[in-house]
């Protein structure tokens, strides 16, 4: 069975987006060990998840371009190629390339996709998006990427929980351009 993997960035104290999902914060000092784990990401999956509001927040469109404008960018390439799966309550059609919309009910949907020949899945976002599959427990494996930023408010993701919920920290690995990523499994009590 394929697994769902979030992979968000974030500030250190725990903000995925500015209060109108503004990506300022974000910094990008990559070493080669770090865009070696995100092609490692990329690589091990064949499906993208995002919601509605990222898709038409330009998140296509801006990864098309970039690998139309940087050929030799291999995660723009990646990422315009590999189908997309946006989830939405209000389109009827998906107005993009590679990409299929998803408006059924969030957990039958996911173990569909679960269920289907191919590799991982990753959940690239929005805020909104991931705070439902956070609140369902859909998530396989969380990889939280710490950016050496903080602000006083924005977009949080933990946001929807009605309680606790425990993970198995799986790694940690500090980065030379400034990132940390963190990878955890929910704990399945």
């Amino acid at each position: 069975m394929r697994k769902v993997k979030l992979s968000m960035q974030m500030t250190i104290n725990g903000f995925v987006g500015g209060l109108n999902g503004e990506n300022d914060w974000m910094t990008w000092n990559p070493d080669e060990e770090f865009l070696a784990f995100l092609s490692s990401q990329y690589e091990s999956s064949d499906t993208l998840l995002l919601g509605r509001k990222l898709a038409e927040g330009g998140f296509i469109e801006h990864w098309e371009n970039a690998a139309k404008q940087t050929p030799e960018n291999p995660f723009a390439k990646k990422i315009a190629d590999t189908p997309k799966v946006v989830f939405t309550k209000t389109l009827e059609e998906s107005p993009w390339n590679n990409t299929v919309l998803a408006k059924g009910d969030l957990a039958d949907e996911i173990a569909k996709l679960k269920d289907q020949d191919g590799k991982d899945i990753i959940v690239v976002g929005g805020a909104d998006f991931v705070s439902s599959l956070i609140k369902e427990n859909l998530i396989d494996e969380y990889y939280l990427i710490l950016n050496p930023t903080a602000m006083g408010n924005g977009l949080t993701i933990f946001n929807s929980l009605e309680g606790i919920r425990k993970f198995e920290p799986v790694s940690a690995k500090i980065y030379s351009g400034g990132k940390i990523v963190l990878s955890y499994k929910p704990q399945n009590d």
